[in-house]
């Protein structure tokens, strides 16, 4: 296994960005679930400042993982792809792009209409993108929502065209992104 990506498989450092935004994703969908369970209070505001802190995290790491994509040769589609399926696989890993960016962005923005501080774990607090106003607070509620909406739907889609790839098309495309195969 090597640091960085071939052209025949990710390496260690492009899968260790993937799975580690996945696992933070699973965080991030629970911490918000527990959160909107509970009434307002210490509990419900010690989840949601680590969802915020989660999000910071995630919008990090897709920095850093764009960036190390851009240095690195990184393993092209398969060859036997049909037009319509290299499309659509770049267009789902730009939609998966866009909105990991989208969401800690709005998230942080919503934060910051409401007057609320998002900090990084208790280490530091960013500074508020925006003034205080109720309205874009409440359509950045609903536009935080919808984005993770569209977020689970474009997630799904990856996965669903990734387990296509290993028990359909039998190609390598999975396992090159899988830690030790």
């Amino acid at each position: 296994m090597t640091l960085q990506n071939t052209t025949r498989r990710w390496g260690t450092i492009a899968q260790t960005f993937h799975w580690l935004i996945v696992v933070l994703l699973v965080v991030q969908v629970t911490l918000a679930e527990l959160a909107d369970d509970l009434p307002v209070g210490v509990r419900k505001l010690t989840l949601l400042a680590r969802h915020k802190s989660v999000g910071i995290t995630i919008l990090a790491l897709v920095i850093l993982r764009l960036a190390w994509r851009a240095v690195n040769a990184h393993p092209p589609l398969p060859a036997n792809l049909k037009p319509y399926e290299r499309t659509l696989a770049r267009l789902t890993h730009l939609a998966l792009y866009v909105l990991l960016f989208a969401m800690p962005l709005t998230g942080w923005t919503m934060s910051s209409a409401r007057g609320f501080p998002v900090s990084w774990f208790g280490f530091f607090t960013l500074p508020d993108l925006v003034p205080k106003s109720r309205p874009l607070y409440d359509a950045l509620v609903l536009t935080h929502q919808t984005l993770a909406w569209f977020l689970f739907a474009v997630v799904a889609l990856h996965v669903a065209g990734a387990l296509k790839h290993h028990f359909v098309h039998k190609d390598d495309v999975l396992r090159r992104m899988l830690p030790f195969t």
